[in-house]
């Protein structure tokens, strides 16, 4: 496979789940790739895992340091870059509106928010410079959350929609030079965690739902792998295969759409 050869590409949070999928599809298409990953150990893992084609550092996507010194490490190893990825996230797992505390509710969405409308936007801007050189592309990963009700918290939520803002205005901002677009996985087995401020920076997703939970909601009835929803990013990131998209959101889950996002249980008993 080599629908991306010689490209180089910069990712956020590379180091599990979805973007680690990424990282090990885009460089089996031919691709370079430059990280920034918070784990130092999964840092490491990616580096020795992919010495010759990607470049990992440690840091922070709330950083603008953090993610101006991890474009130029990628620069500087492969010399250019022509796709930013912005996948770096964390879930609130439902934390809802009058279960969760009002301290917990102002500490919860500047963190969350931090990491998924921030981060989005500090990493895009540390790239943009090279992407306009290269007339490059910028891609979002978003979540069902961006579309409907009932995939997280109204914190979660709220970032998810922020996000498909952002990518509405960077496509508009970027043209011509710069696709923007989004990718919008549905639940999938994946280590997503959530906010310090929520205290559940040890808690993953597959913690509180289960692949049997996510197939019953999902109309095309499986449990995703992050390997299944790389195929849309490497389509917008292909020159040869995206000429036309920008602005997009690539609605990639399993069916929801058919009638959005059902569960059993009732709603509020007030």
């Amino acid at each position: 496979m080599s629908r991306l050869k010689d490209q180089v590409v910069f990712i956020t949070g590379g180091g599990s789940g979805l973007g680690l999928a990424i990282v090990e599809r885009f460089v089996s298409e031919g691709a370079r790739v430059g990280v920034l990953e918070r784990s130092a150990d999964k840092t490491a893992r990616l580096i020795e895992g992919f010495p010759d084609a990607v470049v990992a550092v440690t840091g922070d996507v709330r950083s603008y340091e953090d993610n101006e010194r991890a474009v130029n490490a990628t620069l500087e190893r492969f010399g250019k870059l022509d796709v930013f990825i912005g996948n770096a996230g964390i879930w609130d797992h439902g934390a809802s509106l009058l279960g969760t505390s009002p301290k917990r509710l102002d500490a919860g969405y500047s963190e969350i928010f931090d990491v998924n409308v921030k981060g989005y936007l500090l990493g895009a801007r540390a790239a943009a410079p090279a992407l306009v050189q290269s007339q490059g592309a910028i891609i979002f990963t978003l979540s069902n959350s961006a579309f409907y009700p009932g995939g997280g918290g109204p914190i979660y939520t709220a970032t998810k929609h922020a996000a498909v803002g952002l990518v509405r205005q960077l496509a508009y901002e970027l043209a011509p030079k710069v696709r923007v677009n989004a990718v919008a996985p549905s639940g999938m087995a994946s280590d997503l965690r959530g906010p310090v401020a929520l205290g559940q920076e040890n808690a993953r997703i597959m913690d509180s739902r289960s692949p049997e939970s996510i197939r019953a909601i999902l109309p095309l009835q499986f449990f995703p792998s992050p390997e299944d929803f790389v195929g849309p990013y490497v389509m917008l990131a292909s020159r040869a295969d995206n000429r036309t998209l920008s602005g997009v959101m690539i609605n990639a889950d399993c069916g929801l759409g058919i009638r959005g996002i059902r569960y059993v249980a009732g709603g509020l008993d007030l």
